[in-house]
């Protein structure tokens, strides 16, 4: 399939693939038709999705499957009135009901919007207004429903709700009941253009209300890189990205992409996260490419892995936040597997990559994907020179990239402050070595300025998490009278240092961060805690610590 999109599939260097990476972009490009529908036509019984959960259930489906279960899922919404442009929020955790609902959704020129079954009341009043929501589908679990019922007085807009059970509370529609009487599906003469929206994401929010990431029809070709070179994919993986579905990382790896490449997508559902579970899995399926975040892989060090058979695993990559060195070269020493990091947004696809060919540098997030004119700059918009640290920025001079976002839905005035005079302005700080090599510093709201140093807070958290005390940990800066700011470290401990918690262990770790990095970076502030202030997707919020700490 990939063959269908891109002009040349295989590349030996960066060089080749800046050079020669050309995405074919069909007009009215519809992934439901395009990749769903045409595997099923071409390969029937191709695998398409591996769908476990924590009860012991599997199910294995083909594109066959998918084509079916879409269709009769499309032609369901269409008797609710659901079609082109309509708004419909997915709050449907891991349920394979998410895979066979996003689709129909793209199928009917509709636009699905993914969300954590984490929302409260007040979150799904938010969005259901802020976006004219028409239908919620949501798992049949009775804190989402209750939270539902509790929102829908005040989201006048919403004119169904479905439940795919097993809870379906009184005016709730039955998925699969109702589902089961829905004629035969007959596809809409134009379902979409390529400018449509067809995914709308609410960003977590580590500061102020979330935005509305609006991304076109086109989208999921921009992740052609993402799944067949960053993940390495090929038609006989099964790949495994750990994420809820409400979250951008799902976009990234359990759908898009990875089909494209013709790859068997691997899900566990599953209610608690417990380390040892997603290793068996692995050991139990045979799953061959893993994606998480760091946090994930931390977990995971932690565990015996001699306990299991690893040998099916073949490639790795990381993305969601920075990566600790210290976390790859242990997972590498446990496994002989090297971590191969990334780096993108809600509003993008993956924007800088280790890619297969390339060496990875432990903590670099590698180099810019030739799809996007990736550079640093200063605040006076100057791009800096290698050492020198700038925002991440994307330079639009020669049209939209593909994968970068179609805008920030219903908000002209937040579109315009981060994408203006053809530059798109991620927010994020980062610096470049001699070799070209991106490193992440921090959030540009993040970056503390102490005595005239310039302190990124990832810099100083990968060097405490190189001490065996400290599980966590979030760095801000707090106001200082004589350097402006200084630094503040916030810690969970290690079980083992819970007990040690005082002034002599806040001295060692000072001294500890002094060994490591610049002395100017160590934390003159300290403080233990037991958990950290985290957005819905998991996120360090350190805007709440900073106002915890002015309060």
């Amino acid at each position: 399939m990939v063959e269908r999109f891109l002009k040349q599939t295989t590349f030996t260097s960066q060089q080749d693939f800046r050079e020669n990476l050309k995405i074919n972009v069909p007009e009215n490009f519809n992934f439901g038709y395009d990749v769903v529908d045409a595997w099923a036509a071409e390969q029937p019984e191709k695998k398409a999705l591996l769908w476990t959960n924590d009860q012991g259930v599997v199910r294995q489906y083909t594109f066959a499957d998918m084509k079916a279960e879409t269709d009769k899922t499309a032609a369901y919404f269409q008797t609710l009135g659901i079609g082109r442009g309509d708004m419909v929020i997915l709050i449907l955790k891991r349920r394979v009901e998410f895979w066979f609902s996003i689709i129909a959704l793209h199928k009917l020129g509709a636009t699905a919007i993914p969300a954590t079954h984490l929302l409260t009341k007040k979150d799904i009043v938010y969005r259901c207004n802020a976006a004219d929501i028409k239908m919620i589908v949501c798992a049949g679990d009775t804190i989402i429903t209750d939270h539902i019922i509790e929102a829908l007085p005040e989201s006048p807009t919403v004119k169904h709700v479905v439940s795919i059970g097993p809870v379906v509370p009184e005016g709730f529609h039955d998925f699969h009941a109702e589902r089961e009487l829905a004629p035969d599906f007959e596809k809409p003469t134009h379902p979409n253009d390529n400018n449509d929206i067809s995914l709308l994401y609410f960003t977590s929010g580590t500061t102020g209300q979330p935005k509305m990431v609006a991304h076109d029809y086109t989208y999921p070709l921009g992740h052609i890189v993402t799944a067949a070179f960053w993940h390495n994919l090929h038609e006989n993986s099964l790949h495994l990205t750990i994420a809820d579905t409400g979250w951008g990382k799902a976009a990234w790896g359990k759908i898009y992409g990875q089909w494209i490449a013709g790859a068997n997508l691997f899900v566990y559902d599953h209610e608690k996260f417990t380390p040892a579970d997603i290793l068996q899995k692995i050991q139990e399926h045979k799953v061959t490419s893993l994606c998480a975040p760091p946090t994930i892989f931390r977990f995971l060090i932690h565990e015996d892995l001699t306990k299991y058979d690893l040998s099916s695993l073949e490639y790795c990559t990381i993305a969601g936040e920075a990566l600790n060195p210290a976390v790859y070269e242990t997972f590498k020493q446990l496994t002989g597997i090297r971590l191969m990091e990334g780096f993108g947004q809600t509003e993008t696809t993956l924007t800088v990559g280790t890619m297969p060919w390339m060496e990875p540098k432990p903590g670099s997030m590698g180099l810019p994907n030739p799809q996007y004119e990736v550079d640093l700059i200063d605040n006076d918009g100057r791009s800096v020179e290698a050492g020198e640290q700038g925002q991440i920025v994307i330079r639009t001079h020669n049209g939209k990239p593909l994968g970068l976002f179609k805008e920030y839905y219903r908000d002209a005035e937040r579109t315009r402050e981060a994408w203006c005079d053809n530059i798109y302005y991620t927010g994020d700080v980062a610096w470049k070595d001699e070799d070209g090599y991106l490193w992440f510093v921090g959030r540009a709201d993040d970056v503390i300025k102490s005595s005239g140093y310039r302190i990124g807070p990832f810099e100083v958290e990968s060097a405490l998490m190189t001490h065996p005390a400290v599980i966590e940990c979030a760095i801000t800066g707090v106001p200082d009278e004589i350097r402006g700011q200084v630094v503040k470290a916030t810690i969970i401990l290690s079980k083992e240092y819970k007990d040690k918690a005082g002034d002599d262990l806040v001295k060692e770790l000072q001294n500890h961060v002094k060994k490591i990095t610049a002395p100017y970076n160590y934390p003159r502030v300290i403080e233990f805690v037991d958990e950290l202030p985290k957005t819905i997707s998991g996120k360090i919020r350190r805007v709440e610590i900073r106002k915890n700490d002015a309060q």
